[in-house]
């Protein structure tokens, strides 16, 4: 019996060493924190944190709070394990960091099994180091919210290992599990819509597809394409119930331009970026907006180059396709070459900016799932080598994996924190319009006030007036008590974007603060219809109405505000049974300090309500008890009369 066998000769002992290859090139990641996107997503998001509010995150926007609806992501599949793992070890990261290492081990085996279907298992083991140590996946894998990626593409590859054993015709079982896979996947990344186009792939390479045989083929294959249609439509319902839409492009930090110029020019000059990412990725980028990847206003050398370099890779791969035979576990044939580039382009076609603005022009974090692609074509071009010079092959693929995992290896504590990410973003690409905002920001937190709006300036001059940049610079200046220069760039922010309510929502605050209850008002409504569970909003209309005397419309809208999320909060109640008093109902006053009284921690909150309490049965100026609280003939005091 043997213990264990040869992984250029076993899938299963290929795939597991490849797995833990990739457990160990990792480990370093334990070491990280939470670190940019983690912040907002898992960190703060209070949604996700208890078990009572969980349910709740699944049906809202990935993005929490302002500018989750205007991005337009849904994936409650990782929303719901974020909230998961926050109730089994809080908000320890080394958990999350743990999750995410495991998970890339098994997408790795995946990635082997697959690919050991249609190619020789030494072709797959090479193919699944390399998609193992890469380390274009860093990102990925080392920041926690890449878990996205890695989480999709391991439902992603598990379905079409399914279908690809299970053949053409598919038992009711195995595709009932299929058309799971495929939503958990698609519900935890939209980029896996494209399993449609890689089933067809897969049947393609593995057999002589043609027109003649194509109707012969659907047939066969009719129930499977139906069900994920089937699938695919409805999420994209159940997204336009939750978003209002059902995809959202919009172009990406600082390249509002590319909505009114043909962005072809821009997105051929990414193509060298992503070439050079595969081959030689030495140089890797925090964030590939304008200046890095500058915006083209036409043809030129870099474009050209990507649109040449393009279509020679696609030529290629159609000729050796048409050239090889069908790919199967046995055959090392030149279809390989195709497959692994077809691949990589219907992957990677959804964040491509090609057919729709995708909101980035270029992201590692993207490359992941496509990246199966690339290693196919390495591990095949690498056991091609083999066979013609077997002395030199070994060396070769031996060095390049060393150098690939030493480069992952020292890339992942870039990840560790937000300072980390911050000081190589800036380090590296100053020039970066992400990287001046950041360092605006950094400068005005270190009191270097006119530092920090140089640096600003030069984020606006590069990313110009983006709604992002602004409102988050409207924020700052309003913490720092800049309130007119605050007014000045949210006012034009808003009138640049009106359809979007940040700017009005923080608008408000200022108009509240200045006493201004009528624009308050007005602007909190413009936020509010937007935002309709915003209850920061609630509290601030409420405040407005009460000041202009509007005392039933003032507790209308305290009761929005405690029903979206301040109700644990007991100074809202107390808020609420004042405003009670004013507009004539007692009774309501009375039941709302009763609810107060359930959320007081100290005794000196006790003692608050206690003297509004005494206020409302001493008989106070116009109060009453609660058996006579539906007098009508009980006058409304001015609420700044009662205690507070």
């Amino acid at each position: 019996m043997k213990v264990w066998e040869s992984p250029f000769r076993s899938p299963r002992a290929a795939a597991v060493l490849a797995g833990a290859v990739g457990v160990l090139l990792f480990l370093n990641s334990l070491a990280n924190g939470f670190a940019f996107d983690d912040n907002p997503i898992i960190r703060d998001n209070e949604a996700i944190q208890s078990l009572g509010t969980l349910p709740g995150a699944l049906v809202a926007p990935y993005w929490p709070g302002e500018h989750g609806q205007s991005l337009a992501l849904w994936r409650p599949v990782v929303t719901g394990l974020y909230g998961l793992e926050w109730n089994l070890w809080g908000g320890v990261p080394v958990g999350y960091h743990l999750l995410n290492v495991l998970l890339h081990a098994a997408v790795t085996v995946l990635v082997v099994l697959l690919l050991a279907e249609l190619m020789p298992v030494a072709a797959a083991f090479v193919a699944g180091l390399v998609f193992a140590v890469h380390p274009v996946h860093v990102e990925a894998v080392s920041n926690v919210v890449g878990r996205a990626e890695v989480l999709s593409a391991l439902f992603f590859l598990g379905a079409l290992l399914l279908i690809v054993r299970g053949g053409e015709r598919l038992s009711p079982a195995r595709l009932l599990l299929v058309l799971l896979l495929y939503a958990l996947a698609f519900l935890t990344k939209e980029s896996a819509v494209t399993l449609l186009g890689i089933v067809f792939l897969l049947d393609a390479a593995r057999s002589e597809l043609t027109f003649g045989n194509l109707a012969s083929y659907l047939r066969r294959r009719g129930l499977l394409y139906l069900g994920l249609v089937a699938v695919a439509g409805g999420i994209l319902y159940a997204r336009f119930l939750v978003l209002g839409n059902v995809a959202r492009p919009f172009p990406p930090l600082g390249a509002d331009i590319l909505e009114d110029v043909p962005r072809i020019w821009t997105v051929a000059a990414t193509w060298p970026h992503i070439v050079r990412l595969l081959f030689f990725p030495r140089a890797l980028v925090v964030d590939y907006g304008p200046a890095v990847i500058p915006i083209a206003f036409g043809w030129n050398a870099a474009n050209g180059v990507g649109v040449v370099m393009v279509l020679a890779i696609l030529v290629l791969s159609l000729l050796t396709w048409r050239q090889g035979v069908r790919m199967d576990r046995s055959t090392l044939t030149p279809r390989a070459l195709g497959f692994g580039v077809l691949w990589f382009v219907i992957t990677l076609s959804p964040t491509s900016n090609f057919f729709f603005l995708s909101g980035i022009l270029l992201s590692e974090r993207t490359l992941y799932l496509p990246s199966v692609g690339f290693a196919a074509v390495v591990g095949w071009a690498v056991l091609r080598l083999y066979r013609v010079r077997p002395r030199l092959a070994p060396g070769v693929v031996g060095v390049a994996l060393l150098l690939l995992a030493a480069r992952s290896w020292v890339r992942t504590p870039t990840w560790k924190s937000d300072l980390d990410v911050f000081n190589t973003l800036i380090l590296e690409h100053p020039e970066s319009g992400r990287s001046q905002w950041i360092l605006g920001d950094l400068l005005f937190a270190a009191g270097r006030r006119s530092d920090a709006l140089r640096a600003y300036r030069v984020a606006i001059g590069i990313l110009g007036g983006h709604y992002s940049l602004l409102t988050e610079m409207g924020r700052t200046f309003m913490g720092a008590g800049y309130t007119d220069a605050a007014e000045l760039i949210l006012t034009y922010a808003w009138r640049n974007n009106p359809e979007f309510g940040v700017a009005p929502g923080l608008l408000a605050t200022i108009y509240d603060q200045q006493g201004r209850y009528e624009e308050a008002e007005a602007v909190s409504r413009m936020r509010l219809a937007e935002d309709s569970t915003d209850a920061v909003q609630y509290h601030l209309l409420s405040r407005a109405l009460e000041h202009q005397g509007r005392f039933r419309e003032a507790s209308e809208a305290r009761r929005a505000s405690i029903r979206h999320g301040e109700g644990d909060h007991w100074e809202q109640w107390v808020w609420l049974a004042r405003l009670e008093v004013a507009a004539g109902d007692t009774a309501g006053a009375w039941a709302a300090l009763d609810s107060a009284r359930q959320r007081v921690l100290t005794p000196d909150e006790s003692r608050q309500i206690d003297s509004l309490a005494l206020f409302l049965g001493g008989g106070g100026p116009g109060l009453t008890t609660p058996d006579s609280a539906n007098n009508s003939q009980n006058p409304r005091p001015d609420p700044g009369t009662l205690p507070q």
